[in-house]
């Protein structure tokens, strides 16, 4: 039974913390309307509950809590968090939303609610409602800051979601929200979606690493009191206020390093940082900061490869702080972060907080933000890609460094990580880009392709002749220089066609056939090009030659089909060789015999933990959850990803990779195929060693029945004397 009382008062108790954190800054009339738009979500949502089964008005109420506590938004933001779902799931109109509560909020409300209708197959609906959600990001950037409060509740409560949602949700998460909140300088947000990503896709991975952090967190407690004691006492006899706070990294962190360095989790050095917050007046920042700096120095040796500078260079998404790695009198690096309270709300708040401090007539250290939201707003608006095109160029403007460089006159341009000479030409101004022949870096003359470092003064040199090709696309990063030069290929190639085109009726009209779909249909089969454009295009740049366009086309028969290996024929063929039995996946709710095939993005085995993706084909692709691809899939086709798992497992062989680093010695090779041949009967497809100055590296293809008979292996293979790490590559 439902305890309806119980619910009431915990309903008000939710409403009331809300308040209590709101009050600071609310205005005359603020409680008000805030009370109105509660009245109106709690009415608008009383028949409903959300899948763990409480009552559904609590998600719009733990939404408006994030957004207040954890963003620091303001009134009209609470009111649009409170009413955030009732447009899609009531009978409520924006026009009532709009009467009540006026344009500011409805459009939030607009902006946050997913388009409906049917969407042609090829496409996709979550990358429309991406799209439609971001297009609002350059009028009012409130839209995302909720969407991200509503994600991060999601997130929060996906325990009482079935697992294929669980998957979606996730992936979509780590798709476009994780980097969007990292981009909106939102860290601690970012980093919790980042780590419950990693809790619903590779839960063993995600366990594994906490049950770590928590079982060395009394050694790494005393680790900081002894680390922090000497700087302590300096900064209180040089008048300081400050905090000082130790944090680990987060758990996705912590295993991305151990993937890129390839080491373990006891041989990373920056495991935590000690961040040190100041509270000083805004004139005597970045002085009180490099006078810690030095403070600190004089007690623990730096390492210079690792000073990071954000204080006078801000990134591009406001973020300031001072960074140093220093060697600990106990031999461990920790990194050491020194930024003020304002600093230290940016970090954390990031785009609310830069708010508050411009109201308050700080200094504009948000124009990185400011220029990177122009920048979206400016590819928003020339952009005429598809969804899931728009979708990646946007995506790979979220998760990148930037690098530093001066126009000749000295103006400092910030732009992504890797951009070239090229990119630059785009950011300057279209036309430059366009008519760009190559640039001069520091007086030195380097062609467009050169990668852009920090500090470089670049001069554009241009001609009028100078016309982009397909090549400029593999020299650029940013969104704004591709879209351009795709939109400038379009044209050339729209031009090209046109010409092709006359060229074919003048052909056609010689040999006396007729010029009609059927013979095109036939110019196409014969040629093997996919559209007519692209027959007339290449027509007109001789990759097909007009002489070679003979009266044999049009009356051959030109059914070629029968040669080719039928696609099914030949997935039953590759079946037959890998030994995967078509009876073995448990696909979608019924166990029903679909035509599938194991992905090689990530070579899934029997006890892996995985999903199926219906194919346009209507096939079934089988991936790991945890597939760098599976993120995009399920991210932009939620819709056509289907529930998977393993039946009862068969004595099949299937092929996977083991990793192996150690210190070389005699026989060492011999020890390991011993261990994989006879103690487990395992077959080895291939080995390969590389050994440098006694320590080796690996690399062993083996085919096992599962991931228990892969983990039994890899245990055995770590006893082997000298070995030092053993892990399954993909």
């Amino acid at each position: 039974m439902i305890d309806l009382e119980a619910e009431r008062k915990e309903i008000l108790r939710h409403y009331r913390r809300l308040l209590r954190y709101a009050k600071p800054f609310l205005k005359d009339n603020d409680a008000k309307i805030i009370k109105k738009a509660f009245n109106t979500s709690l009415e608008a949502h009383k028949d409903m509950r959300r899948k763990s089964g409480e009552p559904y008005i609590l998600h719009p109420l733990a939404v408006a809590q994030i957004a207040v506590e954890e963003i620091g938004l303001g009134t009209t933001s609470i009111v649009a968090a409170l009413l955030h779902d009732v447009v899609e799931d009531t009978d409520l109109e924006i026009s009532d939303i709009e009467r009540d509560f006026g344009p500011s909020v409805a459009r939030i409300i607009e902006g946050l609610t997913k388009i409906s209708g049917v969407f042609d197959y090829g496409s996709s609906q979550q990358a429309e409602n991406f799209r439609k959600m971001l297009l609002t990001l350059s009028d009012d950037v409130r839209v995302i800051l909720i969407k991200l409060a509503d994600r991060l509740h999601n997130m929060r409560t996906l325990d009482s979601m079935p697992r294929h949602k669980q998957l979606k949700i996730a992936s979509e998460t780590m798709y476009l929200y994780a980097p969007l909140a990292h981009r909106l300088g939102l860290y601690a947000i970012k980093s919790e979606l980042e780590d419950l990503y990693l809790k619903y896709t590779d839960t063993d991975t995600y366990k594994d690493i906490s049950n770590k952090i928590r079982q060395t967190r009394s050694a790494r407690n005393k680790f900081i009191k002894d680390f922090i004691h000497p700087i302590e006492d300096e900064l209180r006899k040089y008048g300081f206020k400050f905090n000082i706070k130790g944090r680990p990294k987060s758990i996705y962190s912590i295993l991305k390093k151990i993937k890129k360095q390839n080491i373990t989790f006891d041989e990373i050095y920056d495991l935590f940082a000690i961040r040190i917050i100041l509270d000083v007046p805004l004139e005597n920042e970045k002085a009180a900061c490099w006078q810690v700096y030095s403070i600190i120095t004089d007690f623990y040796q730096p390492n210079p490869d690792r000073l990071r500078d954000w204080v006078n260079t801000p990134k591009a998404n406001g973020y300031e702080s001072l960074h140093t790695t220093v060697m600990s009198k106990s031999g461990q690096w920790v990194e050491v972060q020194i930024r003020t309270r304002r600093m230290d709300e940016i970090a954390e708040r990031g785009y609310a907080a830069h708010w508050k401090y411009k109201t308050e007539g700080a200094a504009s250290a948000e124009s990185g933000l400011e220029q990177w939201i122009n920048k979206v707003r400016d590819m928003l608006e020339n952009n005429t890609a598809n969804a899931l095109e728009f979708m990646d160029e946007f995506r790979k403007n979220l998760f990148v460094e930037e690098v530093f460089v001066f126009t000749p006159k000295g103006e400092l341009i910030i732009l992504p990580d890797k951009s070239t000479a090229l990119d630059f030409a785009f950011e300057i101004h279209s036309q430059i880009g366009l008519h760009c022949l190559g640039a001069k870096v520091n007086q030195k003359l380097v062609p467009l392709s050169y990668k852009l470092k920090n500090g470089d003064q670049v001069e554009i040199l241009t001609s009028q002749k100078q016309k982009p090709n397909e090549e400029w696309l593999q020299y650029v990063v940013t969104s704004r220089a591709r879209t351009r030069i795709k939109d400038a290929l379009r044209e050339e190639r729209k031009n090209k066609a046109e010409q092709g085109k006359a060229m074919l009726d003048a052909r056609l009209q010689h040999i006396g056939i007729a010029e009609n779909q059927q013979n095109l249909n036939k110019l196409q089969a014969f040629f093997n090009v996919p559209t007519v454009q692209d027959l007339y295009y290449r027509i007109a740049t001789g990759h097909i030659e007009i002489k070679n366009i003979k009266e044999v086309i049009f009356t051959a028969a030109t059914d070629k089909a029968g040669s080719m290996l039928e696609p099914k024929s030949f997935d039953m063929e590759v079946q037959k060789i890998r030994g995967v039995n078509s009876d073995m996946l448990v696909v979608g709710e019924k166990t029903a015999n679909w035509n599938y095939q194991m992905s090689k993005c990530c070579n899934p085995i029997p006890g892996d933990d995985v999903f199926g993706f219906q194919t346009e084909e209507d096939g079934i692709e089988i991936h790991r959850t945890n597939c760098k691809r599976g993120i995009e899939l399920m991210s932009n086709y939620g819709n056509r990803i289907i529930k998977a798992k393993w039946t009862e497992q068969k004595e099949l062989a299937f092929l996977a990779g083991i990793r192996i680093k150690g210190t070389d010695r005699v026989g060492l090779v011999n020890d390991l195929t011993k261990v994989i041949s006879t103690s487990l009967k395992v077959n080895m497809r291939s080995i390969t060693i590389d050994s440098n100055d006694g320590i080796f590296e690996g690399n062993i293809m083996v085919f096992v029945n599962d991931t228990g008979h892969l983990d039994k292996l890899m245990q055995r293979m770590s006893k082997v004397n000298g070995i030092l790490t053993v892990e399954r590559f993909d």
